[in-house]
């Protein structure tokens, strides 16, 4: 196993013009490159992303959390193999804390990530060979169409609507279904709202102008049932449930 040479991070901007943290982790055999994905929403269990707070970024910046794998991280897994229940272990370890709130989730995983993609393989291969996985399937993707919540300017408290077509024979008609569904979704909705209705939110699904929680699952089935796949297609949702709990109560619209 190759052996650490060097670790470096720094701060970047994300998707949605966020401060995020971006790893090198450098090897005999390279540099190997990582930065860390984040939710606009996330729940009161979830691992806690360690932000500056203060004015820069309006708070958010991610400069603590840079300075914990340049300053801790870099130093103590200098020299160490990579591997990487080894190194995850050892990161979780040395914080300590249920909710990785001392170095931060979002520096321990962009070492992590780093050193996956160490392994010199596909990240799939290598995470599946870390489990004895000998066989490699696609699995069905889950198409986010329409977004609400944090996650669209709309006043759905749901945040994402799903399908998934579990009854398709291959990834690559799941993939036909989903594309069809996607565009008819987007012809019904310019038709009953106008264009605005097709902006699309934070996870590229359309943010309509729709207040009923329910309303999204009618244009779905309808565009569903035109294409003829009500057989193949399944919905789905993740409704980010923290977003509308408040004092012990769910309020939903």
């Amino acid at each position: 196993m190759p052996k650490i040479l060097a670790i470096k991070a720094r701060q970047v901007l994300d998707s949605r013009g966020n401060p995020t943290v971006e790893c090198d982790l450098k090897t005999a055999e390279g540099i190997f490159r990582a930065s860390v994905p984040s939710g606009a929403s996330t729940g009161i269990h979830e691992a806690l992303e360690l932000r500056d707070g203060g004015k820069a970024f309006l708070g958010q910046g991610v400069e603590r959390a840079v300075k914990n794998i340049n300053l801790v991280l870099a130093k103590k897994l200098k020299g160490r193999a990579v591997i990487q229940e080894d190194i995850d272990e050892y990161m979780i370890k040395l914080d300590g804390t249920y909710n990785k709130n001392k170095l931060g989730a979002n520096a321990i995983l962009a070492v992590s990530m780093a050193a996956a993609r160490a392994s010199g393989k596909p990240l799939y291969q290598h995470i599946g060979e870390l489990y004895e996985t000998k066989k490699f399937v696609l699995p069905v993707p889950a198409f986010n169409i329409i977004n609400g919540g944090k996650h669209a300017g709309n006043k759905l408290d749901i945040q994402e609507y799903m399908i998934m077509p579990v009854g398709a024979k291959s990834f690559s008609e799941a993939l036909q279904i989903g594309s069809e569904i996607y565009h008819t979704l987007r012809k019904d909705l310019e038709n009953h709202f106008g264009k605005t209705a097709i902006n699309v939110g934070d996870e590229g699904g359309f943010a309509p102008p729709l207040t009923c929680i329910e309303e999204p699952f009618d244009y779905i089935t309808d565009a569903i049932v035109k294409l003829g796949y009500w057989k193949k297609v399944k919905l789905g949702i993740d409704c980010a449930a923290t977003t509308f709990w408040r004092d012990g109560v769910y309020y939903l619209e």
